[in-house]
């Protein structure tokens, strides 16, 4: 299994509450991942490529585990912050 996700990593849980809702109610994933992501991903919008488990932190690939191509996460809680990930592709 494979996976391919963009993530927006935002260190406060209120501003990353806040870019959800955003995203929610239509805002482009990738201009806020630009806009918002503390992590360096954000220059390409937030994505991350594919990856393989055991590359990702648990709790971001058991996100991954759970979402469907195209949908968005809820936040996601780990040692680097909190994620909103997209999931854009999956390969069983």
């Amino acid at each position: 299994m494979e996976w391919r996700a963009s993530h927006i990593l935002i260190k406060d849980k209120r501003q990353a509450d806040e870019v959800l809702k955003k995203i929610k109610q239509g805002a482009s994933f990738e201009a806020m991942a630009r806009e918002h992501s503390t992590c360096p991903s954000k220059s390409r919008g937030g994505d991350l490529g594919w990856f393989g488990p055991g590359k990702m932190v648990a709790a971001f690939e058991n996100a991954c585990k759970r979402l469907s191509p195209g949908s968005t996460s809820d936040l996601v809680s780990t040692q680097f912050g909190y994620h909103i990930i997209r999931l854009t592709g999956r390969k069983d």
